[in-house]
């Protein structure tokens, strides 16, 4: 069994979240752009940093937390626009927001 990664645990977290984000997006407001977008980068955290742990060498392992942290920036700045254009409320921007920063 693996030994539990706080960094991937809390990415997966966060990742399913991000899912629940984007049905809303896409349901109620028919955002698919935006949806596809913040999906994207929110999803990739994890999987990008489920392939760091998996690296084969020290210099893949800091390349692919890299990306990891990129996407990160990315979602941030989704989940701002979103939220100071009335599409996520407070509380659950709070909630995302803490997560990613």
């Amino acid at each position: 069994m693996n030994k539990p990664n706080p960094i991937l645990d809390k990415s997966f977290v966060f990742s399913k979240k991000i899912v629940r984000l984007y049905s809303v997006l896409i349901d109620q407001y028919k955002m698919y752009d935006l949806g596809r977008q913040i999906l994207r980068s929110g999803n990739s955290i994890r999987a990008n940093a489920q392939e760091a742990v998996a690296g084969i060498s020290k210099k893949d392992f800091k390349a692919m937390f890299g990306i990891s942290l990129k996407e990160a920036r990315e979602t941030e700045y989704w989940l701002r626009l979103l939220h100071e254009t009335d599409f996520i409320p407070n509380e659950e921007f709070n909630d995302l927001y803490r997560d990613i920063v």
